[in-house]
């Protein structure tokens, strides 16, 4: 199997079904940290899912949206995890500022909502969500990019 191009769909009924969802991923993630774009419409649900995934880690404080603030972390086990939401950013350029050199250290899980906006300055992710919208429910698709997300998705594949 390559470790690139491995695709898994769900069809999820309601929120209760995203954040399991979200939990079982979370429950893949190694000590060696997992970097994850989410892409979708405005209220697809990224930042729940994300917020789940936090939970699920043993985040314990409030999981804020990133959405003015364009990142939020916290600590977890094995190392930090980062909540960015590059909605607002016009140019990669501008998250020179952030100090972003730690989205890449060993440990780190990195949710990225709305990282085309950041392209070029973000590393590279292991898996691409894709959330929308499917009735009163959503539809999920996860694409792997790299080995790790390969070896992820291949723990998670629907039945």
């Amino acid at each position: 199997m390559s470790d690139a191009g491995m695709t898994a769909q769900w069809t999820l009924a309601d929120e209760t079904a995203t954040r399991a969802l979200a939990g079982q991923l979370a429950d893949l993630i190694s000590p060696e940290g997992l970097q994850l774009e989410l892409h979708g419409p405005l209220g697809a649900g990224k930042s729940s899912f994300s917020r789940a995934l936090l939970q699920r880690l043993g985040v314990r404080e409030r999981i804020k949206s990133p959405t003015y603030s364009l990142v939020e972390s916290y600590p977890w086990m094995h190392g930090t995890a980062w909540h960015l939401d590059l909605y607002r950013i016009a140019d990669p350029g501008e998250l020179e500022w952030l100090g972003l050199e730690a989205l890449a250290d060993p440990g780190a899980i990195v949710l990225v909502e709305w990282p085309q906006q950041g392209r070029g300055m973000l590393p590279a992710a292991d898996i691409r969500v894709e959330l929308d919208y499917a009735g009163e429910g959503r539809s999920v698709t996860m694409t792997a990019l790299g080995p790790r997300g390969t070896a992820v998705l291949n723990a998670l594949r629907p039945a």
